[in-house]
């Protein structure tokens, strides 16, 4: 596998990532069955998505893109879907996670 499907593999599996941390809060404790199973699904998925990243990926740099994704990618969510505080200061603590992200891709070059 090339390094490029690698980065493929990364960015889907975080943005799977987000998908499956808006479906456990569906799941509300694992108390709704559909919700539970799609998150497991989900689960499944985003791992087997980073563990073929990893086999051509630094893991360093590629753990750090991935969390990075799904922490900035799932606040963000929370924001849009479920109506968390969208307040300027949070924002910006975004935009330091995806500064932080280029800068680990670039030190990594």
């Amino acid at each position: 596998m090339s390094t490029s499907w690698g980065w493929i593999y990364l960015v889907a599996s975080g943005f799977i990532d987000v998908a499956w941390a808006l479906t456990m809060k569906k799941a509300q404790g694992f108390a709704n069955p559909v919700w539970t199973a799609a998150s497991l699904l989900l689960l499944a998925a985003f791992v087997y998505l980073l563990t073929k990243a990893l086999q051509v990926l630094p893991v360093g740099t590629a753990y750090a893109v991935w969390t990075g994704i799904g922490a900035a990618g799932t606040v963000l969510a929370g924001m849009l879907l479920f109506a968390e505080p969208a307040s300027a200061n949070r924002l910006m603590w975004i935009a330091v996670i995806v500064i932080g992200i280029v800068g680990l891709n670039l030190s990594s070059t």
